[in-house]
This record gives C-alpha cells, sequence and structure tokens, in this order.
C-alpha cells in the first residue's frame, strides 16, 4: 500500500490490515454510519438504518459472477470499530476446528482506498480489517494472519468475542486452531488441564478427541 500510494498507514492500519471485501451483499450496519458501531437490530432507529442505506449504493451485479443478475451493496467502513473474524474449518481425521482473529476495522483516505479497492471488484462493499498482533506465531504480523487462516473467508461481528467463543467450542469439544484472545481471558473446563498446562493448544485438540464432539447430536 505504501509503496503504491505513498500514504503511511496510522491509527488502526499502522502495522498492516486485511481487505475484506464480500462477493455481494453483506449486512448494511458495517457501514459504521450507526454512530459508529454495530448494533443488535432491535437498537437500530430509524435514524440508523437511513444513515446505513444513505452510506450505501447499490451496483449491478458482476455476471462472471453472479450470472442471475440483480444487485450487490457497495459500501466502505468509515468507522473503526472493535470486531472478531472467525471461521470453521473441516479437517479430515479432525473434524471442525475454530480460527479466531480479533481486530479493529481501519479507516483509509479516500485517495488510498481507491487504488486498492480497484484491485478486485469494485462494485463489492469493502471493510479494512486490522487484526490484533502477538509478534509470535500466526500473529506473528498481518501476512501470517492469512497465511495461517483456512481459506479467503471468514464471519466478522462486532465486538471482541473470542474468549466466549473459546469457551464455547471447549463446550462442543471444537478445537481451536489459532486465536490472539489474551491469555487471562481465556476459560476452558477444569478437566483441560489434565491433558497439559504448557502447551494449551495440543492439549485443546487431545481434550477435544479425548472427549468426543458434542455438535451435531441430539
Amino acid at each position: 500500500m505504501e509503496r503504491v500510494t505513498g500514504w503511511k498507514p496510522v491509527g488502526a492500519a499502522k502495522d498492516g490490515f486485511i481487505h475484506l471485501i464480500n462477493s455481494g451483499a453483506t449486512a448494511l450496519d458495517c457501514t459504521g454510519a450507526a454512530g459508529g458501531r454495530m448494533k443488535p437490530f432491535w437498537e437500530m432507529t430509524e435514524q440508523d438504518i437511513q444513515a446505513c442505506l444513505d452510506a450505501t449504493d447499490w451496483c449491478r451485479a458482476n455476471y462472471q459472477y453472479f450470472r442471475g443478475g440483480g444487485f450487490s451493496s457497495h459500501f466502505r467502513t468509515q468507522a473503526e470499530m472493535p470486531v472478531t473474524m472467525l471461521r470453521l474449518n473441516i479437517v479430515e481425521g479432525v473434524g471442525l476446528c475454530l480460527q479466531i482473529a480479533e481486530g479493529t476495522t481501519a479507516t483509509l483516505p479516500e485517495e488510498v482506498h481507491q487504488p486498492l479497492d480497484q484491485r478486485t471488484d469494485p462494485t463489492w462493499p469493502t471493510t479494512w480489517f486490522a487484526p490484533r498482533l502477538t509478534g509470535e506465531g500466526a500473529f506473528k504480523d498481518v501476512y501470517s494472519v492469512m497465511a495461517n487462516w483456512g481459506a479467503n473467508h471468514g464471519v466478522t461481528v462486532y465486538g471482541h468475542v473470542g474468549a466466549d467463543l473459546i469457551t464455547l467450542a471447549s463446550m462442543l469439544r471444537i478445537p481451536v486452531t489459532m486465536h490472539n484472545v489474551p491469555a487471562e481471558k481465556v476459560y476452558r473446563p477444569h478437566s483441560w488441564a489434565a491433558f497439559g498446562t504448557q502447551d494449551t493448544q495440543a492439549a485443546d485438540y487431545a481434550a477435544c478427541k479425548h472427549y468426543g464432539p458434542l455438535y451435531g447430536k441430539l
């Protein structure tokens, strides 16, 4: 980005970011127009709804992707918001695995956003996402986050909810492949300690394998 546009990133974008661009319609509250946050639907006022619509335009669908035609919502997230990106992968021999990346949406100047946005499909909505880096492992830098991500898709939700997802995953016996949640916020069942306390990720895999999955069962 700096090489192409000459702009040195600041704020949430200062350590790098990922271009989250959705191929088609997406949730309009990700515009950040509702007071710089994504609200539960029951808290959205008529003013919030109108602000999100005003921040969105509708482009003809790209026929290479959507041969049936239609329209794509198009906007750019215009607020720095705390978000969590997550993905479930199905791994042969393991089952479901969860990936988590907490971070912040970033805003770029218009003259920087435009040339970067043109590299993919300019009719799609864009969110610039800066994951919180730890300096090691999968979160050594932004490139490492994507290099370890299961594929070029994920779900992004408002707020930092990684700790809750880790606990939920342990209850369902889904091992967590990668996350950047601070250790003091992570809670798993007490019995996980019997599978190791030094390498908590290996212990997570071992415990989930031993107890067996609870998801998909009646």
